[in-house]
């Protein structure tokens, strides 16, 4: 099973695979394109431009190529395309030319799990945060929940504290293996 982890910064994303990574035991988990490239020394601007997420978006794509069968992404392609969609450059951004391979991408996937900002939020953040962070959430909800591009992919939103979102995410995988399991009949 391929699952990834959706949403804007700071809604719980990492320890929701964490959870997930230790209820799935079989399951590797795939740390965040940020994370990854941070740790290679990639200097991110600050705040991040377009392009920072232009770079990120390719890195999900490659990790979505070359993961196995059983993994939890932290994150996933459209995250980055919300990013860049509600970044101040939109106009900047190149959709177009990237949505056939987010599309691809996706079709590997086997659900996303969807973690938007609660009312009232978990999370305290400082006032000039709030407005960047849920437009960001809205266009991740838009790309996700509205599908305008195509994408095809379940999609799961989850919410509550950490171990309820997990298990909103196991009763969901345990419902959908059911309903895909071959039936068998006694005779």
């Amino acid at each position: 099973m391929r699952i990834a982890v959706s949403g804007t910064h700071r809604v719980g994303k990492s320890t929701l695979v964490d959870e997930l990574s230790e209820l799935l035991p079989t399951h590797v988990s795939v740390e965040e394109p940020y994370a990854q490239m941070e740790e290679e020394g990639y200097a991110f601007a600050l705040p991040p431009t377009v392009e920072d997420f232009e770079a990120q978006l390719a890195r999900s794509l490659n990790d979505v190529a070359e993961a196995g069968p059983d993994v939890v992404f932290d994150r996933c392609p459209v995250d980055f395309l919300g990013y860049a969609l509600a970044h101040e450059d939109a106009d900047a951004f190149a959709l177009e030319s990237w949505l056939p391979r987010v599309r691809e991408a996706l079709q590997t996937l086997d659900l996303v799990v969807l973690v938007g900002i609660e009312a009232p939020d978990r999370i305290r953040l400082p006032a000039s945060e709030k407005a960047p962070r849920r437009a960001v959430d809205e266009k991740m909800k838009e790309l996700l929940l509205e599908d305008p591009y195509g994408f095809g992919v379940e999609v799961l939103e989850v919410e509550g504290a950490p171990m309820e979102r997990a298990k909103q995410v196991l009763a969901h995988l345990g419902t959908r293996r059911s309903l895909n399991a071959p039936s068998t009949t006694r005779r």
